[in-house]
């Protein structure tokens, strides 16, 4: 009888909203980022850290002095090239999970052309092998565009174990042959030479071109979904698929177009890593960028401007796992930590979009005793 009572008292339902709430949609992430501090908070705690002084590790000590800065431009790059991609996909319905793969398969296939390339020089070895990263994203991409248009497979399914494939596929490659003779034994290649290696930005600094690459396909992404007509039909795409047919646009071409987009934008992500901050091929070529990618999209709630400022926001989680690894003495596994808070609060706030919660009052349940008083009354 009282736990009934209690679920009544303070019970909570759910009501579906008229409409979805438009001030929720923008709230979401901050409340979503707010949480995850505050959960934050609690696990440093838990771990014999003074919760206030571990998020100032995690978050605000890598940007202290102007190298921070700049490797948080370095870590934002690949994240936004990743994810400008990964929005035209979610934008028409298309879940492409695989934007690791098609990263790794990129730095992959442009440090092949870099090594074979190594005693070339001028410019055009450098576009030449960034031109080849970016073909082979696009082309593993292509694979999962075929088994969705020709085959009907769920891309979810597809583009997760073309994931695993990739990897497989590096790790095969490192630790054959493609390592370096002269290595130790290490699984790496060699060194690429200087005119496979993009510049630098400033001097004595890691940040470098990639930033510039990542930029311009903001603005170009952005300029296609809102000025041309292939980010209209994507966009009709994603609401209604039976509307888009009827207005005569053609699905399998522009799920074709979205992901070879999406490829070739990771594959430029992967072999800007390898020719930037990495310089050779190794098995930890990729920190999770493709799937922290995922969580930049939904957090920037897929307008680019989001998406820049939820980038940096993902970035600085690397870089504060990297913090506190030194500083505290903690796992670096911190940064997938706090990506998947971040993540779970994110999908469990939009839920808030569209529903409203209402607190349920207890109903007094009518005793026997109260019938014979209003049948006297």
């Amino acid at each position: 009888m009282s736990s009934q009572r209690s679920k009544h008292l303070f019970g909570v339902r759910l009501e579906k909203r008229a409409s979805d709430s438009r001030w929720m949609a923008y709230c979401s992430p901050l409340l979503a980022i707010l949480l995850t501090l505050l959960c934050g908070a609690g696990i440093f705690a838990s771990l014999g850290h003074a919760p206030g002084a571990a998020l100032y590790t995690f978050f605000l000590q890598p940007l202290e002095d102007f190298y921070g800065w700049t490797e948080l431009g370095l870590k934002a790059s690949p994240l936004l090239l990743c994810a400008m991609g990964l929005v035209l996909c979610f934008k028409a319905k298309i879940w492409n999970i695989g934007a690791e793969g098609q990263f790794i398969i990129g730095a992959l296939g442009g440090g092949y052309m870099a090594l074979q390339l190594d005693s070339m020089e001028g410019p055009w070895v450098l576009f030449a092998v960034v031109a080849f990263g970016a073909l082979c994203g696009m082309l593993w991409a292509a694979l999962a565009a075929l088994l969705k248009t020709r085959f009907a497979c769920n891309e979810i399914l597809t583009t997760i174990m073309l994931n695993y494939i990739a990897l497989n596929w590096l790790y095969y490659s490192v630790y054959g042959p493609l390592k370096d003779p002269a290595g130790y034994n290490f699984p790496e290649s060699a060194l690429f030479s200087d005119s496979s290696l993009l510049p630098l930005l400033f001097d004595g600094y890691r940040l470098n071109i990639s930033l510039y690459f990542a930029l311009l396909a903001l603005a170009c992404v952005w300029t296609l979904m809102s000025r041309t007509l292939f980010g209209f039909q994507i966009a009709v795409l994603g609401e209604d698929a039976s509307a888009a047919r009827y207005a005569g646009f053609k699905q399998n071409r522009l799920v074709w177009l979205a992901l070879l987009v999406c490829g070739a934008l990771a594959g430029l992500a992967g072999i800007s890593e390898v020719t930037g901050p990495v310089g050779q091929l190794n098995a930890n070529i990729s920190l999770g960028y493709g799937y922290a990618a995922i969580i930049v999209v939904f957090l920037g709630r897929m307008h680019p401007v989001g998406i820049l400022f939820a980038s940096v926001l993902l970035a600085l989680t690397f870089m504060g796992g990297e913090m506190v690894q030194m500083e505290l003495t903690l796992p670096k596994s911190l940064t997938g930590l706090f990506q998947g808070m971040l993540l779970f609060f994110l999908l469990a706030c939009d839920f808030l979009i569209g529903y409203q919660l209402q607190w349920s009052r207890p109903n007094r349940k009518i005793s026997t005793v109260d019938i014979a008083q209003k049948a006297q009354e």
